[in-house]
């Protein structure tokens, strides 16, 4: 009875193997598309509904670079491509990514990759760490539909410092048939941003001036030391004190839907668009979940990325910040949104205005 038993179950995991080979994809036989990789916070051509798995190949390469977070203030960037944050990478749920990552012999650190959206091998850290001059591909099936972070994360005290240097991205999964709406209703955008949310420990020296540095390693003492105190000199969006207002502003169209994929590696964020709303929110990023409906502020957790889509109603200037307002005015974390359109009176309107009003500056 026992033999019985065994081989019944012996047959039984035999049926399954078989069953998992023969489910299993043949990579092989899927097409590849290229992905241009594009500066944030515009985003790479992409499709919003999935035509199939296929494999998603991107290269990015680890570039140390000294820019400017604020006038009188400069740091060793530690980037993916270039740019803090890293490129916004976007692919269907069931897609391959094929990461190829190079490490030039300029640098002068070792960087892998953590994909927050990836399974195993810690986010694909442990396979993809290269030291100057080398290369690394790894590949991985997105099985998890929303936006996840991903960051360098070398080990140690090194993964802090990497994350706080500027080396971190995020990665958009969208579920195969699309979005939905909070009625399960198809939810398609007409543009797409990406803002990476940046804090900045930069050391001073006695004068209270801003120190500067040879190379990344030769201050990462000083900013580790000043990272301690968990108190961020600079909060910014895309690197830089005023990198999305002016003429880099972000723009959009009344009546156009536009997605807004925002992330945090290190710290919370407190999102909100002045004048407008989050229409849907994703909660934590996930697109398997149902999203909340008219926010007026949303929540990034540390070491998370989120979604958040508005229609526009009105033209003129948008702003886009954290609500934390202290780290807005006064740390950086602000973006403009020029909104192009014909007003709406009966939505607002000014019915008296004071002898003092400038017409002008509201823009629209």
């Amino acid at each position: 009875m026992i033999k019985a038993v065994q081989a019944v179950v012996g047959l039984g995991l035999l049926c399954f193997a078989a069953t998992q080979v023969a489910v299993a994809q043949d990579i092989s036989k899927l097409p590849r598309v290229k992905q241009e990789l594009v500066a944030p916070p515009n985003v790479p051509v992409h499709e919003q509904v999935s035509k199939g798995p296929k494999v998603v190949e991107v290269t990015m390469e680890t570039v140390e670079k000294l820019i400017e977070v604020a006038p009188g203030a400069k740091v060793w960037a530690l980037t993916f491509n270039g740019s803090v944050p890293g490129p916004l990478i976007v692919v269907n749920e069931g897609d391959y990514v094929e990461l190829t990552l190079r490490n030039p012999k300029s640098s002068t650190l070792a960087h892998n990759v953590d994909f927050h959206a990836a399974t195993g091998a810690l986010g694909g850290a442990g396979l993809t760490l290269v030291q100057p001059g080398e290369e690394v591909v790894l590949r991985w099936k997105a099985i998890k539909p929303g936006v996840f972070v991903y960051h360098c994360a070398p080990g140690g005290t090194m993964i802090p410092f990497h994350v706080i240097s500027g080396m971190s991205g995020a990665i958009m999964v969208l579920p195969k048939g699309g979005l939905k709406d909070e009625k399960g209703k198809p939810y398609r955008y007409d543009r797409a941003y990406y803002i990476g949310e940046q804090d900045f420990y930069l050391p001073k020296d006695d004068k209270g001036n801003y120190k500067t540095y040879d190379s990344p390693a030769a201050g990462m003492g000083d900013m580790l030391e000043v990272a301690k105190g968990l108190i961020p000199t600079h909060v910014v969006f895309n690197g830089a004190v005023g990198a999305l207002t002016g003429d880099n502003a972000l723009k959009a169209k009344v009546g156009e839907k536009v997605l807004f994929v925002h992330s945090q590696a290190n710290r919370p964020s407190y999102p909100h668009l002045i004048g407008g709303h989050g229409d849907l929110y994703w909660v934590g990023g996930s697109f398997s979940d149902v999203p909340l409906t008219s926010q007026e502020t949303w929540f990034v957790p540390a070491g998370a990325a989120v979604a958040a889509a508005y229609e526009f109603h009105q033209p003129g200037l948008h702003v886009y910040l954290s609500h934390n307002l202290i780290e807005a005015v006064l740390l950086g974390a602000a973006a403009h949104m020029t909104v192009e359109g014909k007003w709406n009176d009966d939505i607002m309107t000014q019915v008296k205005a004071p002898a003092s009003y400038d017409g002008k500056a509201m823009d629209h």
